[in-house]
């Protein structure tokens, strides 16, 4: 089935500046990979690694 997203689908509340910073900076603008990783990382699951940072 096309566009089935495989996890459901979750609200957080950003400013609109950082969710454009985000954009900005993330690699590919690729924000949920970046929020990802660093809930990976919080969570210490295994083979989490914190992600790199754009430079300032």
């Amino acid at each position: 089935m096309p566009n089935a997203p495989r996890t459901q689908h979750r609200s957080v509340r950003i400013s609109d500046d950082d969710w454009q910073d985000l954009a900005d900076r993330a690699p590919n603008g690729d924000r949920a990979a970046v929020i990802k990783d660093l809930i990976a990382w919080y969570l210490r699951r295994p083979g989490a690694t914190l992600p790199s940072r754009p430079e300032a």
